[in-house]
Order: structure tokens, then C-alpha cells, then sequence
């Protein structure tokens, strides 16, 4: 009865976390902020210049700026904005779900510094003479055509102007009205433009002693309620130039969301049935931590009120690899103990035991990664950061305490205690407990020696890394616009393109493009680049010309030189700063000679990224730094199991006074851990290429660039990193034996 009572508790624990799910996930997922690629709306990273010379841009008036521009935001019904300071100059702005773009960037550009001049731009009022909140959108009363009302605040003093402008005669009794009126602008040049920079110069033909004004031109009612919002939001303290802007269009983000949640839905529905069918009974508990795992994830990002992105929701499945990986360290460990003969609760406990550390260490150094490239990244490789960082706490926590709650309650209920089967273990297999004899590296039941091809794999690798560095320096990286500067158009459209009608409508606009490359499932998605930085009029003017021709409008992003600049230096350094770090941490969870193995296996992962992105000229911008940040995590994660595994093998055997030896560990290391690494590959692949063929186009480069880290990672933590580490520490032991039971341990976390 006492242990049936584990089994009821093991229903009532998955009941009552399948009915929360069941009952809130829901509400979860309509509550998170989607992020602009996944609903549209546009990025701007504005530089902030003082309006007057004397003017010093610091905090308060950066402060002041950022409260006009969150009332803008309001006035356009936007409830969900991000308006951040960034830096000493700078303001980043984030509006997703806009459907008027255009409306949206002119209300958050002009700075809405209004003027009154005569026909020679001598100011004669400003926009501190308006009452606040004062102007509305209204109709002429005489040829009901849309203007603007404003009031005001002295009538005697608009009386004094209206007179002035008045004594100046035909044809120079003009009140020209100005929106952002700069030094150089003059109405003498403006006034035959067809779209002139003024706003309107109605005459003045007698004496006005009223603080109401009327300005009328050529308005429709949707321009002239933007008019009315800008001047009652009042005028920006400061001037701000467009650094970096990229817009989605709410198409994109539709099919982008669409089609990477059902990727999602394959990939992690695929894992569940990887891990079921490798590892049996445990296999099952792992889904339901799995399932528990991704509902947690979601709903902690909910609550700190994150910003999801297609990068995010890559993260989080990237996660799910994560906490397989933890679940198959220790399910591998506890099948390992069944074959040595120990019971099913010796096992559990001894192999629960023994993967603790290596799971600890493993999360540490992804969780490096992931915080570096918080530090580093730009906003959309921040949430990529952040969910990673998230999804790495909380693998850890549901694979570390809830597989091992739920699983232990049915091994201390005795119901496993005869079923080795159910951990898929054979009762051939076993071995007898009482027969003490050295265990073999065997792999499948056979004898392999991956040592004895050592200087096979290190010359293959460095003929590889030669072959590559010559891919390099021949057909080079194809950087994208984040690293170059310049401007970016993507046009989707509902039936094929070719190259030449999207040619030909760039043409139309007056616009050049260094390429066009075409995409998507019949050709309908096509992807120009420019070397110039397109202008915020001409990107409104491509904005309606591609929505008007196609139905959708377009993504447009554009990058000055000198965020492409900072984004390359950024880059350097958070690849390098994540490397420090992990050097030290590996040196003072083992020794500096796996440190350094570590760090050279990494460099040789990441440097392939680098070579399959030249040779097959794949687009390289800052979600690919994100990708290699990530898989340098990944890289150091599988090599840091197998020399956990070296450790562990080394202090049993204690004294090494050969290189024989000391080949005979690390090549039974090996061989124990052969099957986690593979397994756990898998799974994590499974997820990636769910992206790779089922996600949204804009993530393809991502997927690749983890695809290729993964297979290059786990051979380089099987088949290199493990060699060199043996060749230089063989020489060493040479010379002098260590005795590795004497080394300091420093032991990990304890359950």
C-alpha cells in the first residue's frame, strides 16, 4: 500500500500540472508580446542632437524626449510601445502592430517645432504661443474641406502679428505656417514645389484680435487629425536622425508566426517521440518534464513581460534540446549502472549521482553564452538572449529535480525493480555485481579504439580548416547590411516574381539594387539590397508603392555606418569575452589544459560556420553571431560532458604512469559517452531542422548555422578535442606520472 501510494502520487502530480496547462496555457500565449517579426510594425534607433548650440544633450533632456514620444505613441492608440534611452545620444524605439507605418514614423520624426513667418521667414510666433492640447481636426465651414483648429494664447499679440503681415501688401500679406522650419528653408524657394516644406500661407487682409487660428491646405482627414496629434503632443526638445530602422509588414509577421509555431509543434513533437522510442519507460517521464519544461518557460517570459521574436521562440526549442540533453546524461548514467549488475534504485540513485555535475557544468557554460549575448546583442538578439537564458534555468531545474521526483517515485515504488527492460536495457546485458574484472570500451558490444586514429582525425582537421580558410580567402563572407550599412527591402507577393519586374519596379522609384534574390515557395518572396542608406521619405514612398502593387507591404530595414560599425565590433567582442569566460571557468572546474582543448575545439566549430556561410554565400547579419554565440555553448557543452567523463575515469584508476594508460581512459571516456553525444545531437537536431524546413525564411541562416555547429561540435568534442588534450597531456605524463586522485575536485551542485 505504502509504495502504491508513490504511483497515485506520481497521477496526482501530472494531473494537476496537465489541468494548469490545460486550463491557462491559453491565456499564456494570447498575453506575451509578440515582437515586430511576428506581428509587424517597425525598430528605429534614432540619434538625439541638441536644437540650439548652447543646448547639451544629458539624461533629463533625453528623459523629456522620450515622455513626447511615449504621448505621440499614445495618440496612435499604441498601448504596447518600448521606448528606451540606449547610450548618452541615443533612443530606441519599438512599435509592434502598427498598421499605419508611415503615420506612425512621421508622428515619432517630426519634431514638431511650429512656426509662424512672413514670406521672408522672419519668425513671428511659435509653438509656445499655441495652447496646449488645443488643435483639432475640423471642416472649412464654407468649402468643407478638412483643416486644422488651434487656439492661441494671447489675442492682443496675434492681433500685433496679423497687422504686421497685413501692412506688407499684396502679394507679401502671407502668414506661411511651418512645420520644423530649418536655417537654409526659405517659402520664396518652397513656393512653387509641389509639395512644398510649409504647411500653408493663408493672406492676411485685416487686423485679427482673436486667439483662434484655422490652417488649411491640402488635407485629407486622416492628415489633418496626424497635424493636429503632432502639434498637441508637443514639439521635441531635440533633433533625431534615423541610425537604424527595419519595418515588417503585418503580412510577414502573420506568415512568419504561422509557419514557425507549427515548426515548432513538429520539432518538439518529434523529440518527444525520439526520446520515447531511445530510452523507453524514462523517455515518457522526460515528455511530461518536456511539456512541463515549455509551459514554464512561456509563462515566466509572460510574467517579466518579454517581447517573443522568431529568434525567442528558437531559443526556447533550443532549450528543449537542452533539457533532453540533461535527461539523457542521467538516463545514459543509470542504464549504465543496470549493465554493471546493480539493482534498478542503486542504479537510479548512483546514476542520478553521478550526471549532476556533468549537467551543472554543461548549463554553466551555454548560460555564459546567453549572457554575453545579452550584454552585447541588439534588441532582437537580446530577447534571443533572454529566452535562452530562461530556458536554460528552467531545463535545469525540470530536468534535475522534476524527471528525478517523477521517476524516482515509480523506482522507490518497486514497481521497476525487475524490469530493466523498461530503461531499455537487456537482462543479457547485465553483468554479475560479485564478479570484479576491468570493464572494456565497448561500443554496440564491440571493441572499438577511437584513440588509435588520433593523428587521422588531427590531420583531417587541420587539412579542413586549411581547405576552409582558403574558401575564405577566396569567395570571402557575404555580410549583410547589419555589418555593411546600407538598406534592406524585402517584397512578398501573392504569385511569382522574376528578377526583372522587381528591377523594373525599383527603377520606378528611382532606386538601384546591388542584388535581388528571390525565394520562397514559388518565387514570391523577394529579397533587394542597396549599398546607400534609402532615406525616411523614400522609404514611406516604397512602403505604399509595393502595398498598393502587391497587397503587402514590404519589410524595409536600413543600417547607417556607423551602427554597422558598432555591430561588428560588438560582435568580435562578445565571441571573445564568451571564450575568456568559459576558459576560466573550465579551468577551475578541471584544468587549464581542457580549457585550452576547449577553446580550441570551439574556435574550430565556429570557424566552419564561418566557411559553409562563404562558400555557399548565405547571408551573414547579427542573428548569425547569436547562431555561433550558441553553438560555442553547444561546443563546450558536449566537450565538457566527455571530459567529465575523462575526469571521473581518471581519479578511479588514480595513478597514471603511461601514455598506454592514459590513451586506455580517455578512449573508454569516449566510448561511455558515444551514445549520450549522438542522441543528444539528435534531438537537438530534430528541433533545428524542424526550423530549417518548416520555419519562417527570415530565421533560414539561423537554422543553418546551428545545423552545421551541431555536427561540427559533436565531432570535434568526440574526435578532436579529446585527442589533443591526450597527445599534450601524454607528454607531459611522459616525463613525469600524476597521480589524478590528489588533483582538487570541485564538486557541483548537490540533490
Amino acid at each position: 500500500m505504502k509504495h502504491r501510494g508513490k504511483i497515485v502520487a506520481f497521477f496526482l502530480i501530472v494531473l494537476l500540472f496537465a489541468g494548469t496547462i490545460g486550463t491557462t496555457i491559453t491565456g499564456i500565449t494570447k498575453d506575451i508580446n509578440l515582437g515586430l517579426d511576428l506581428q509587424g510594425g517597425f525598430e528605429i534607433l534614432y540619434e538625439v542632437e541638441p536644437v540650439a548650440d548652447d543646448q547639451d544633450v544629458d539624461r533629463r533632456l533625453l528623459e523629456s524626449t522620450v515622455q513626447t514620444l511615449n504621448d505621440r505613441v499614445n495618440r496612435l492608440g499604441i498601448s504596447e510601445a518600448n521606448i528606451d534611452i540606449e547610450g548618452e545620444d541615443r533612443i530606441r524605439v519599438q512599435l509592434a502592430g502598427v498598421e499605419n507605418q508611415t503615420e506612425a514614423r512621421e508622428m515619432l520624426s517630426t519634431s514638431a517645432r511650429l512656426s509662424f513667418r512672413d514670406v521672408n521667414d522672419t519668425e513671428l510666433l511659435d509653438g509656445s504661443d499655441v495652447k496646449e492640447g488645443s488643435a483639432n481636426q475640423d471642416f472649412d465651414p464654407q468649402t468643407n474641406a478638412p483643416i486644422v483648429t488651434l487656439q492661441l494664447k494671447n489675442a492682443s499679440k496675434f492681433g500685433e502679428v496679423s497687422t504686421q503681415v497685413m501692412e506688407m501688401g499684396v502679394p507679401n500679406n502671407l502668414l506661411v505656417i511651418w512645420m520644423d522650419y530649418q536655417e537654409g528653408d526659405s517659402f520664396e524657394e518652397e513656393l512653387g514645389k509641389e509639395e512644398p516644406k510649409f504647411i500653408s500661407s493663408p493672406s492676411i487682409n485685416e487686423r485679427l484680435n482673436t486667439t483662434n487660428v484655422m490652417i488649411s491646405g491640402d488635407f485629407s482627414v486622416e492628415s489633418a487629425q496626424r497635424l493636429a496629434n503632432i502639434i498637441n503632443s508637443g514639439s521635441l526638445p531635440v533633433h533625431m536622425n534615423e541610425l537604424y530602422s527595419t519595418s515588417v509588414g503585418a503580412q510577414f509577421g502573420e506568415q512568419a508566426l504561422n509557419k514557425t509555431v507549427f515548426a515548432a509543434f513538429i520539432g518538439i513533437g518529434l523529440v518527444f517521440l525520439f526520446v520515447i522510442a531511445v530510452y523507453r519507460f524514462p523517455g515518457i517521464i522526460a515528455a511530461v518534464n518536456l511539456s512541463i519544461y515549455v509551459f514554464l518557460v512561456l509563462l515566466i517570459f509572460e510574467l517579466m513581460n518579454g517581447v517573443l521574436t522568431l529568434p525567442g521562440i528558437a531559443a526556447l526549442i533550443l532549450g528543449v534540446g537542452m533539457a533532453v540533453d540533461a535527461n539523457v546524461i542521467t538516463f545514459e548514467r543509470i542504464k549504465e549502472e543496470l549493465r554493471n549488475g546493480k539493482s534498478v534504485i542503486a542504479a537510479f540513485k548512483a546514476g542520478s549521482k553521478n550526471s549532476l555535475s556533468t549537467i551543472f557544468d554543461a548549463n554553466i557554460t551555454t548560460l555564459i553564452a546567453a549572457s554575453v549575448l545579452f550584454v552585447f546583442g541588439t534588441s532582437s538578439v537580446k530577447g534571443f538572449a533572454t529566452m535562452l537564458i530562461v530556458s536554460i534555468v528552467v531545463s535545469f531545474l525540470t530536468a534535475v529535480f522534476g524527471t528525478r521526483l517523477l521517476l524516482g517515485l515509480w523506482v522507490k515504488s518497486r514497481v521497476l525493480t525487475n524490469r530493466p527492460g523498461w530503461f531499455g536495457v537487456k537482462k543479457k546485458d547485465i553483468k554479475d555485481i560479485a564478479v570484479k574484472e576491468e570493464e572494456e570500451a565497448k561500443f554496440f558490444n564491440r571493441k572499438v579504439n577511437v584513440i588509435q586514429h588520433r593523428k587521422k582525425f588531427i590531420m583531417i582537421s587541420l587539412l579542413m580548416v586549411l581547405l576552409g580558410a582558403a574558401s575564405l580567402t577566396i569567395f570571402k563572407l557575404n555580410p549583410g547590411i547589419d555589418f555593411t550599412s546600407g538598406s534592406r527591402i524585402e517584397v512578398l507577393s501573392d504569385t511569382q516574381m522574376t528578377a526583372e519586374e522587381v528591377r523594373a519596379s525599383l527603377e520606378e522609384l528611382d532606386l538601384e539594387a546591388s542584388s535581388i534574390v528571390l525565394s520562397g515557395d514559388n518565387n514570391d518572396l523577394a529579397v533587394t539590397r542597396f549599398d546607400t542608406v534609402i532615406s525616411e521619405d523614400k522609404i514611406t514612398e516604397v512602403t505604399t508603392y509595393f502595398g498598393d502593387k502587391y497587397g503587402n507591404n514590404p519589410n524595409v530595414s536600413v543600417v547607417s555606418p556607423i551602427v554597422g560599425q558598432e555591430l561588428v565590433k560588438n560582435a568580435i567582442y562578445a565571441v571573445a569575452i564568451a571564450s575568456i569566460f568559459m576558459i576560466i571557468y573550465v579551468t577551475f572546474r578541471f584544468e587549464f589544459f581542457f580549457a585550452i582543448t576547449a577553446l580550441i575545439a570551439l574556435i574550430h566549430d565556429a570557424f566552419f560556420v564561418l566557411v559553409i556561410f562563404s562558400i555557399f554565400q548565405i547571408e551573414f547579419n547579427v542573428t548569425i553571431v547569436a547562431a555561433i554565440l550558441t553553438i560555442v555553448g553547444y561546443s563546450i557543452n558536449d566537450t565538457i560532458v566527455t571530459f567529465d567523463r575523462i575526469r571521473e575515469n581518471l581519479r578511479k584508476k588514480k595513478r597514471i604512469t603511461s601514455f598506454k594508460q592514459l590513451a586506455g581512459v580517455v578512449n573508454k571516456s569516449l566510448i561511455q559517452t558515444f551514445t549520450r553525444s549522438i542522441n543528444t545531437t539528435t534531438t537537438t537536431l530534430i528541433a533545428v531542422l524542424a526550423f530549417l524546413f518548416f520555419g519562417a525564411e527570415s530565421i533560414t541562416g539561423f537554422a543553418i548555422a546551428l545545423t552545421v555547429g551541431l555536427l561540427v561540435g559533436t565531432y570535434s568534442s568526440l574526435f578532436l578535442a579529446s585527442q589533443i588534450w591526450l597527445v599534450w597531456r601524454g607528454k607531459m605524463i611522459k616525463k613525469k606520472p600524476v597521480d589524478f586522485s590528489k588533483k582538487k575536485r570541485v564538486e557541483g551542485p548537490q540533490v
